[in-house]
């Protein structure tokens, strides 16, 4: 099996690597032997569905890609809904409010985002025109929660954030807010669990350096939290490569991608002669994770990684 990363091995910004394409063609049954090989993409990307991803690839690399292949940074965090599902979480990270549907797709049924804390209190974050109609969640524009009566069970970032200052503030307000009441006093320790989906500090897309990734976003909160704590340690639990529970997870795709294929089959045998290879730009992420999980890692030079012909990173060889 293979487990491809996509930004930086696939697609580069808005252009598609031929590279890379080629490869998911061949893997698709287009080979000598005519044999289809099962894959994965396994990216630290998300904010979108897994649904409308596999999709955009499609178009873009002109191949099928199905939802089931693909596994972004926030798909293991399904699993929290067990735990959070009727609790009040607040949401994250990307477009508005689209990681918010996204966890009420996962079967977060009570969630809210940083925009519905500043429409309810615009003096939360007054750098910004308060939000209100598409701006807002489901939750936010429907219900008008009253945030003083509806405290925060956990935090969970799903994607990048596209307002740094905001979400700093609407973030550290509600891990230091008395029992996760945002606009109650601040305790001196956090209150309630932090969840974040993707540890890259930096990413490639066509602009001809690396870009900050969520993980930037991460150092600053740590820092934040540092300063207006006295010291203290943030506490959080990490999602996406190079995790190992990333790896966890994509193991169980391929099972059921081998239990579709092969409806039946012995799965105790498919794993232990499955080997797989994992295909990546990032060697703190890609590689390292790759190679933690017991993979075969390969590392391209298309993304990330920028190093001459020939040559290995040193912190993270392939």
């Amino acid at each position: 099996a293979v487990a491809f990363d996509i930004d930086g091995v696939l697609i580069k910004g808005k252009r598609t690597l031929e590279q890379g394409r080629r490869s998911i063609e061949m893997l698709n049954g287009d080979n000598v032997l005519g044999k289809r090989i099962p894959f994965v993409l396994l990216t630290n990307g998300g904010g979108v569905s897994e649904a409308a991803k596999a999709a955009d690839l499609s178009r873009r690399l002109g191949l099928e890609i199905r939802p089931e292949q693909i596994i972004l940074s926030h798909s293991p965090m399904q699993a929290l809904a067990k735990e959070y599902a009727d609790k009040h979480v607040l949401i994250v990270g990307g477009v508005q409010h689209r990681c918010a549907d996204i966890a009420r797709a996962y079967g977060f049924k009570n969630v809210s985002t940083p925009n519905d804390v500043v429409a309810w209190a615009p003096s939360a974050w007054p750098f910004m025109k308060p939000p209100a109609g598409d701006q807002l969640s489901e939750g936010g524009s429907i219900q008008g929660r009253d945030f003083s009566k509806s405290p925060f069970h956990a935090v969970l970032q799903f994607h990048d954030s596209f307002d740094y200052g905001r979400d700093l503030q609407i973030v550290t307000d509600v891990l230091r807010s008395k029992s996760g009441t945002i606009g109650s006093e601040f305790v001196s320790k956090q209150t309630i669990p932090l969840y974040m989906s993707n540890p890259d500090l930096v990413f490639s897309n066509e602009y001809p350096l690396p870009r900050f990734g969520q993980g930037a976003f991460h150092a600053c909160l740590r820092a934040l939290w540092h300063e207006l704590t006295g010291g203290a340690a943030l506490e959080y639990t990490l999602f996406g490569k190079p995790n190992r529970v990333q790896y966890q997870y994509a193991e169980q795709v391929l099972d059921q991608l081998a239990q579709k294929a092969v409806p039946g089959v012995e799965m105790s045998q498919v794993r232990a002669n499955r080997r797989v290879f994992a295909i990546g730009d990032n060697p703190a992420a890609d590689i390292a994770g790759a190679n933690g999980a017991g993979w075969t890692s390969v590392l391209v030079r298309t993304g990330v990684f920028s190093g001459p012909p020939g040559t290995n990173d040193a912190a993270n060889p392939a």
